[in-house]
């Protein structure tokens, strides 16, 4: 890794921290208000023709990647300046994106502790931002190694998961500690929030019909955001690194991807495919990652993780610590 200061890198993204107010209220209006009109011309063309209802549910689950953004950086309380202001804006969009806004944050604040981190994967891992190492793995009896693949399965992780996360496993509070009284809290407040929503949207429309327009959106939206989530730190040249080896910097710019989309990809996806700058500093709203990435070529990582490769990284699984690369379950021998 270039050697890089904890100087150098304040210097870099301290001017980019500052929430701006007209930016973040283009952005709602670009995000929860476009998604809430693309949502409604759904209902509209469901009478007329239900592919186009399909086609029109792309279109609703880019923006609610973007409300979901959104989401995040109020969660890391950058979106606004006001604590208030986040907290209140985060909240309507957990509604929306079916995932609690408090319980959630609490959760994230975990993977931003400890992300690649091979000692740590206990604290804030999940099987898309967390991986066995080969010898870990060669270790486990072949039934667990059998359950250890079956269960991040391209299939499985990437298109069967994430729409069951959002909708079942986000509907109770499963590992949150009791003493987390907001965190659960927010669960219950979600999920009555998302009731009365269904609620009143089926008995004025049809509760079939609401369920053919939203079911597609929330498919939709999961898979690709939860790919997204995955391909952050999940690519073939991304650095794992041991506890008395690990500091943000490298895991940021080593550990993180810089996903070099079109940028008409990265307004869709609220530009979180600058994630090296995201995890340099929580405290850059997302419509200023672009502009600190531009201007401050020093923090850009080695090699930026092309379309190409992110579609590939979905099956590196494992981490061989001594070619210092993940890869796949077929480049290991038993």
């Amino acid at each position: 890794m270039r050697e890089i200061t904890g100087a150098q890198v304040r210097q870099a993204v301290e001017p980019f921290e500052a929430p701006s107010l007209a930016r973040g209220i283009t952005q709602i209006a670009t995000s929860i208000g476009l998604y809430m009109a693309t949502v409604a011309a759904m209902y509209w063309t469901f009478g007329i023709s239900y592919a186009l209802t399909l086609f029109l549910a792309l279109a609703a689950s880019a923006f609610l990647v973007r409300v979901f953004i959104v989401q995040h950086d109020c969660g890391h309380g950058s979106f606004f300046a006001s604590k208030r202001g986040n907290d209140v804006l985060g909240a309507f969009c957990g509604a929306l994106t079916l995932a609690p806004y408090a319980h959630w944050r609490r959760q994230h604040a975990g993977h931003h502790a400890n992300w690649n981190n091979l000692d740590r994967r206990e604290s804030g891992a999940d099987i898309y931002s967390s991986c066995l190492t080969v010898a870990e793995y060669r270790a486990l009896s072949p039934g667990r190694r059998f359950l250890y693949r079956l269960w991040r399965h391209p299939v499985l992780a990437n298109v069967f998961f994430p729409p069951l996360v959002f909708l079942l496993l986000y509907r109770t509070p499963f590992d949150t500690p009791k003493s987390w009284t907001r965190e659960r809290r927010s669960v219950w407040m979600t999920n009555l929030a998302v009731l009365a929503e269904f609620l009143g949207l089926g008995l004025l429309l049809g509760f079939s019909k609401v369920l053919m327009v939203q079911l597609p959106i929330v498919f939709v939206t999961t898979v690709v955001g939860v790919w997204l989530f995955s391909v952050q730190h999940r690519f073939e040249d991304a650095r794992w690194l041991r506890r008395n080896e690990w500091n943000f910097i490298d895991a940021a710019l080593g550990g993180s991807s810089y996903l070099a989309l079109p940028r008409i990809l990265h307004w869709m996806t609220g530009n979180i495919g600058y994630h090296h700058i995201h995890h340099l500093s929580q405290r850059v709203p997302n419509y200023r990652l672009s502009d600190c990435h531009r201007d401050s070529p020093l923090l850009h990582p080695a090699r930026p993780l092309t379309l190409a490769r992110a579609f590939s990284a979905g099956r590196l699984t494992l981490w061989n610590e001594q070619s210092g690369r993940l890869v796949r379950f077929c480049d290991v021998k038993l």
